[in-house]
């Protein structure tokens, strides 16, 4: 059975995207830590990063940086961390999170925004993107 975010990436379920190319597929969470939470995941459906075939691996954390600056610009945050957890959705997922604090990488301060909290994160996000970010 496809996880969500194979789902997400057949378009079958709505999401809003960051990035996308090739290999990866970025977008943001549906419970965001923090506003501009983002998800990457390889186009390919593996459970366990340890087990990311190349070149989607290197693609992954390629993006990170980038959309990690994106989101850094975007949010005005401290810091960008990032977490790969792997228990929730059987597809990795490698979480890039704007920071102020380090509390701000615990799941249990995760919420679900309003659509308008969303796209705004998101227009601001992906304009940082198009300028280059930083």
């Amino acid at each position: 059975m496809a996880s969500i975010f194979s789902r997400i990436l057949a378009g079958e379920i709505p999401s809003y995207r960051i990035h996308e190319d090739e290999l990866t597929f970025s977008f943001l969470a549906r419970d965001a830590i923090q506003p501009g939470h983002t998800l990457i995941v390889p186009k390919v459906e593996v459970d366990h990063f340890l087990d990311v075939p190349e070149p989607h691996y290197s693609a992954v954390f390629s993006n990170a940086k980038r959309i990690g600056l994106a989101i850094q610009k975007a949010t005005g945050c401290r810091r960008v961390g990032t977490l790969i957890a792997g228990w929730d959705v059987p597809h990795f997922h490698y979480h890039v999170v704007p920071m102020w604090d380090p509390t701000d990488l615990r799941f249990d301060k995760a919420r679900v925004l309003k659509d308008e909290e969303y796209r705004a994160v998101q227009g601001r996000i992906l304009d940082a993107l198009k300028a280059g970010a930083p």
